[in-house]
């Protein structure tokens, strides 16, 4: 699976930790930014990446910003994208589950490296229950 990831600056030291575990885990990265701790905005990072998933270059995303809040807005902004702003496992399994959600948002000053690899991997290894819940998004999906 080919993961897209991108930051703003309030994500970046989050970012470069979970693209060392993205690749360990065996996975296709493509990294759209930002590249430093400079300030920058973030919904042009969003965008990018958005818009990769969208084209079909990347199956997933994962957006970090300070809060994964701002990230999280830019994201649902385009029809196709289901952004879900995880804070534990069990929201992190029920954006997959229940919504299908193909863009993680993470907080780098809410959550810790450790409990943000853990939502990481879980995200990753949930599957789409399917069912009664794509009709639901097919609801806003169209």
């Amino acid at each position: 699976m080919k993961i897209a990831i991108a930051s703003d600056h309030g994500g970046f030291e989050l970012k470069q930790r979970l693209k060392e575990l993205l690749v360990e885990s065996g996975y296709e990265l493509s990294d759209f930014g930002c590249h430093s701790k400079e300030s920058v905005d973030y919904p042009a990072y969003a965008d990018i990446l958005c818009k990769s998933i969208i084209a079909g270059d990347c199956e997933r995303g994962i957006l970090i910003c300070g809060s994964g809040i701002g990230m999280s807005i830019a994201a649902n902004r385009y029809r196709r994208i289901r952004a879900a702003l995880c804070h534990d496992d069990y929201t992190a399994r029920m954006c997959r589950e229940h919504n299908d959600a193909n863009v993680l948002c993470l907080g780098e000053r809410v959550s810790g490296s450790g409990v943000a690899e853990e939502i990481v991997k879980r995200w990753l290894t949930t599957e789409f229950a399917g069912g009664r819940h794509q009709q639901r998004i097919d609801q806003f999906s169209d």
